[in-house]
């Protein structure tokens, strides 16, 4: 059986925040097809790791690889195809867009995608919960993502927190934006409500998200006290032995 490469020493329980130098590996968002907040969130993840590094003596190298997204049929029924002038300018050159007709084949062209060295990062859009994207199948994209050391953003839309394999899993909203310094009436700088309900890393939180358009800003959020839907949705986060033994 393939397992999930080690964690490196001492990272465990640690508290998250934009900008931490990490491993690649796997991440999972989980937003609803109303909103493009999930995709959002994927890109402002990507850059803020890739584009904003901690060693700036790698940006240049990081700065020049093509990236990867990759949607199912169903994911662009709902979102559309990435607007590429809407893009941020560092990464609109460099898209690889492939759109599959099934989850199987987005599947695919992910784990293909994370075998090649020359990409900086790929994202999944993949929509409900296809019998195509099982325990084994997040398992074999996680272990590719870490082996390879291309990071995986996965956005799962309308779906079911159901088994996974992901190191981190967030839970995404748009939120409002603070109003602008100069002009009231324009635009405000993107804005979320990102939910860590998993991690093997890091401890679980909440924070508003901003996209200042240069790095990820993060203010925290209390928890709040569960309620059924919430205890409910996450019941799926379990190990597999443990729903085992709880039926």
């Amino acid at each position: 059986m393939t397992c999930l490469p080690a964690l490196p020493a001492g990272c465990s329980g640690a508290s998250w925040r934009p900008r931490l130098a990490v491993p690649a590996r796997k991440e999972e968002i989980f937003a609803s097809g109303r909103e493009a907040c999930g995709a959002a969130l994927a890109l402002a993840l990507a850059c803020d790791r890739l584009l904003n590094p901690s060693d700036e003596a790698s940006a240049p190298q990081r700065d020049e690889r093509s990236w990867l997204w990759v949607q199912d049929r169903a994911a662009m029924r709902l979102g559309g195809r990435p607007y590429v002038p809407g893009l941020p300018v560092r990464l609109r050159h460099r898209l690889i867009h492939v759109a599959a007709e099934k989850p199987q084949d987005a599947l695919f062209a992910l784990e293909e995608g994370l075998r090649c060295l020359g990409l900086a990062f790929v994202i999944g859009e993949i929509a409900g919960n296809p019998r195509a994207l099982n325990f084994t199948a997040s398992r074999r994209l996680a272990v590719a993502a870490e082996r390879h050391g291309v990071p995986l953003f996965l956005v799962r839309i309308d779906a079911e927190r159901d088994p996974g394999a992901a190191r981190m899993r967030w839970a995404v909203q748009s939120a409002a934006s603070p109003p602008p310094r100069w002009n009231l009436q324009a635009p405000g700088v993107p804005s979320w409500r990102a939910e860590l309900f998993r991690a093997r890393v890091h401890r679980p939180g909440e924070w508003i998200l901003r996209d200042d358009g240069g790095s990820l800003i993060a203010s925290v959020r209390p928890a709040a006290a569960p309620d059924h839907d919430v205890v409910a949705g996450q019941s799926g986060d379990r190990s597999l032995a443990g729903q085992a033994g709880a039926k």
